[in-house]
């Protein structure tokens, strides 16, 4: 990752040579000389990267001109953090004055002559380039602004769906063992042969649907939490309302395993527990299965350890999903590579296929192994690119020692990782960061490779994209590359959650401790993380020595300590996260100080979710003048020193705390790099007025304080893209013809008497999300809305026309929720071709509501449909019969007579016989 590691540098230092230039006046061309040193060195880098792996003596060249880069960096912003601290500090007398110039003075030729060290260094690594065999390389492969950035810019919006080859018949025999038979059923196989894939289609498949109640699926992994694990099941099993949940978490261990053991022998249940890995996993969680005791409910599970499989019941289903054969892994590969598609011509396309089975033939009809090899080759267009690829997977198999099945599949994976383009490789390591089986939220991901410096924005000839653009497309090449996978999309397609799979993860957190990337302390664990089974040593991993720049620390319980003993010397540290799952608590927030004192490099701190007994937050944070991520997400703590003010390359700042008052001094103005911004629902008594007008980037300002700020502010945010707002003077503003925000595309706001909705809405005239809240004179015309409206939310409406007329001629609507009151009429009705792209409707609270008219052709796209306290409603609509694609049902809090007849038998339950998930949460009345 040399390459990588020298580019951000070489583009740090020049952005420091501008944004900096007042600190580092006197050195100036002593930082322009350095970059320049490194930009020569960069095209040789690419060979070193690909050879590292072959030769040691390659590997620690690689390592010390990664690690030079890096002090590089070091010592110009340990000298700006001086000179800006001591600047910011004032004089008080003349005397004071002199004294820190001649200060300066003596820092200049100090910070001079390391810059000479550092040169000197960089120059000697050259000379040896030839010592080493190491070539220049400029080929079509950079990934500059040319053909590697438009590869990069593919589409994201399709969805990317595991695929199954030679599976349908084991999904057929295990629904029915699920369905027809007693006792548990076991999957078992190694890692990356399939079985959560298969678990998950035999969990969705249409006649297990049919036959239980009520389904949780639950990932156990290595460090099974089996409080969470129950806790999480029992949610499932039965949609428990937040005071429901907070009644549960309250139980002691043996009521809440009495609890859900009860729920299994009364409902017919299904509970998928994925990745077990241990005999004791499964024996601490067991008491609350009755596995042995009902026909109703069952156990699906899945092991890498027969041993484990066989336990629960020697006699169980037990099911080992087959390696793929020859021709099934060709087929395979056909599809992640889109063989078909890129090569017409027979001749290339027969080579294609020699070439193809060969390396095929190495991942052992391991299914991961073949999805991330054909990710891989779906990017090479060439036969000879292909047998580039069938080489190096050779050589790499040449130099290994050990079981050849299992290193040909780590080798594959490993494959993936060094044919990354540069730029790809610190977002792809980044991701080490995350706990196994994490859930990762992408949002919040992708800001931190920003404040990482991980991508910049471009210019590709027509607008500037933003900087988060180009991360989203990043994500989206690993998930094309099979690298990563998708959880869960939003409604413009863009990736919400993403997670990885446990064999590619070990490659991540192997790979990132060889590149010295990043280091994550457990807090339950005294090393890093247990033995793999898997033969990554066999990749040669090797940890690289040098300065830690990244610390993710996962904690188990409470925090006694911000940084753990062994990681105090690391000043240089430029990232801090913190992950827990269960309430995380901190005697209080001023042992804070150390990190900001110690730690004034970072670049991103994360502390969301950790609870104290509030207070305040330490005044030394303003020593972080490098930071340009931080969340107080979730916190407790209640108010900001003034020293926040002097974040001044802040990019996102999350005070969505658990307080709904913060006090917020005045100084957010002066963090003029802000790009999010989420506030809490109060800033505070503080009588001064925000000047939120200077804070040009934003791009994103959750809860607008209306009591601090002019509403006009508004109008000077000119690169909004989401704005939520409760002050009812928001739509006055677009009375004047220069209220405009062209990149706005999600906001939230209250509809009064005194605007118009069609003003606001013609004013935001590029609106993927919409939600509104209160009263509405009128819906306004369809074509009055943005054309690319996706979701669209409506609440307290009050309308009393039926607004599926005009709603359903939105084209591009994927979510619409009509909630309480929101229509006041007592029939609604969708009309033939209407809501073409409808995927999920929900109608909640509207008591008036006795009629619903679906005609034959409307929502032919509908998944998901929830009703909700619709309570004059008598039936579902006649129409929904032949909404094929309709899979999921949710019915709340509606009369028991309602639920009737739908029930398997009732009256209407030919109009919904088809939904393969119907489920009933409150409908007892």
């Amino acid at each position: 990752m040399a390459e990588s590691a020298v580019s951000t540098v070489v583009q740090r230092l020049g952005d420091l040579l501008i944004q900096e230039a007042v600190f580092l006046d006197g050195v100036n061309e002593e930082v322009y000389g350095m970059q320049v040193e490194l930009q020569r060195m960069q095209s040789f880098l690419r060979d070193a990267d690909r050879r590292q792996d072959e030769e040691e003596s390659v590997k620690n060249w690689v390592s010390e001109i990664r690690e030079t880069a890096y002090d590089a960096e070091d010592i110009i912003e340990e000298f700006a953090l001086k000179v800006a601290l001591r600047r910011r500090s004032g004089m008080v007398n003349v005397m004071k004055r002199y004294a820190t110039l001649a200060k300066e003075t003596i820092e200049l030729h100090n910070v001079g002559n390391e810059i000479q060290i550092i040169k000197n260094r960089i120059s000697s690594l050259t000379n040896s380039l030839q010592t080493y065999g190491i070539i220049q390389r400029n080929d079509d492969w950079s990934p500059g602004l040319g053909r590697q950035q438009q590869q990069l810019r593919r589409s994201y919006s399709h969805i990317v769906e595991e695929d199954i080859i030679g599976l349908e018949e084991d999904v057929k025999v295990l629904a029915e063992q699920l369905v027809n038979s007693n006792g548990i059923v076991s999957i078992c196989g190694m890692g990356g042969i399939g079985k959560t894939t298969l678990a998950k289609k035999v969990y969705h498949n249409s006649k297990v649907r049919h036959h239980f109640d009520a389904f949780a699926w639950a990932y156990v992994s290595q460090q099974c939490q089996v409080r969470e694990v129950w806790e999480g099941i029992l949610f499932k099993l039965t949609n428990p309302s937040k005071e429901q949940r907070e009644e549960i978490a309250s139980l002691r261990d043996e009521e809440l395993v009495k609890r859900l053991y009860q729920v299994q022998l009364e409902k017919k249940c299904l509970v998928i527990l994925d990745d077990i890995w241990t005999i004791p996993t499964w024996n601490n969680l067991c008491p609350a299965f009755p596995y042995w005791k009902t026909a109703g409910s069952k156990i699906l599970l899945t092991t890498r350890k027969m041993d484990v499989a066989l336990h629960p019941d020697p006699t169980c289903f037990l099911h080992v999903p087959p390696q793929l054969n020859d021709d099934e892994s060709w087929e395979l590969l056909k599809k992640k590579a889109c063989v078909n598609n890129n090569y017409p011509d027979v001749r290339i396309r027969a080579e294609i296929e020699r070439l193809g089975r060969e390396m095929v033939g190495r991942c052992t009809g391991l299914p991961l192994a073949i999805i991330v090899l054909g990710g891989l080759l779906a990017t090479k267009k060439t036969t000879f690119e292909w047998d580039v690829v069938r080489k190096n997977i050779i050589s790499h198999l040449r130099r290994g020692k050990g079981d050849e099945q299992l290193l040909g599949v780590a080798e594959v994976l490993a494959l993936s990782y060094h044919e990354l383009p540069y730029q790809l490789k610190p977002c792809f390591l980044h991701l080490a960061h995350f706990p196994e089986d994490c859930e990762i939220q992408t949002k919040k991901m992708l800001r931190m490779w920003v404040a990482e410096g991980f991508v910049s924005s471009v210019y590709n000839g027509v607008e500037e994209e933003t900087m988060e653009d180009v991360a989203q497309r990043y994500l989206g090449e690993l998930v094309e590359r099979c690298m990563v996978q998708v959880v869960e999309r939003g409604t413009t397609g863009r990736i919400r959650t993403c997670r990885m799979h446990d064999l590619m993860r070990d490659l991540c957190v192997s790979k990132a401790k060889q590149e010295n990337f990043l280091e994550v302390f457990n807090q339950s664990l005294a090393s890093d993380h247990p033995a793999d089974s898997f033969p990554w040593s066999m990749v040669r991993e090797a940890r690289s020595i040098g300065r830690l720049r990244r610390l993710a620390v996962v904690l188990e319980g409470d925090l006694h300590k911000f940084i753990p003993s062994g990681y105090k010397r690391n000043s240089h540290l430029r990232s801090l996260l913190y992950f827990h799952e269960k309430a995380c608590h901190v005697e209080n927030w001023g042992s804070l100080k150390s990190v900001f004192k110690n730690f004034k490099l970072l670049r991103v701190l994360d502390l969301e979710g950790i609870q104290s007994h509030g207070g305040k937050l330490p005044t030394e944070i303003g020593k972080l003048i490098h930071l340009r991520f931080l969340s107080l997400r979730d916190t407790d703590i209640d108010e900001l020193p003034s020293t926040i003010g002097n974040l001044r390359y802040l990019q996102t700042l999350d005070l969505l705390t658990w307080n709904s008052t913060v006090q917020i001094p005045n100084v957010v103005w002066r963090l003029h790099r802000l790009r999010h911004l989420y506030l809490p629902e109060s800033c505070g008594e503080y009588s001064y007025k925000w000047q939120l007008a200077n804070l040009v980037n934003l791009q994103t300002l959750v809860n607008f304080p209306a009591e601090k700020c002019e509403i006009t502010d508004l109008v000077r945010l000119n690169h909004l893209k989401k704005l939520v707002i409760d002050d009812p003077k928001f739509g006055a503003i677009f009375r004047s013809p220069r209220a405009r925000f062209y990149r706005l595309q999600s906001l939230s706001f209250v509809s009064n008497e005194d605007s118009t909705v069609v003003q606001v809405i013609q004013g935001c005239p590029n609106l993927y999300k919409l939600h509104i809240e209160g009263q509405i004179e009128k819906l306004p015309d369809c074509q009055q809305f943005s054309a690319n409206l996706a979701k669209l939310n409506l609440l307290g409406s009050k309308l009393t026309e039926d607004p599926m007329p005009t709603l359903e001629k939105l084209p591009n609507l994927r979510i619409l929720r009509l909630q309480m009151d929101s229509f006041l009429g007592n029939k609604m009705v969708c009309l033939d071709k209407g809501f073409p792209q409808l995927k999920s409707l929900f109608l909640y609270d509207l008591p008036n509501l006795e009629e619903w008219e679906v005609v034959e052709g409307a929502m032919a796209n509908l998944f998901h449909l929830e009703i909700s306290n619709c309570t004059s409603l008598k039936t579902v609509p006649e129409g929904l019969r032949f909404i094929t694609s309709l899979r999921e049902m949710e019915i709340r809090s509606m009369l028991k007579a309602f639920r009737t007849r739908l029930e398997h038998g009732g009256e209407d339950y030919y109009k919904v016989q088809h939904v393969p998930s119907i489920a009933f949460r409150y409908c007892d009345y």
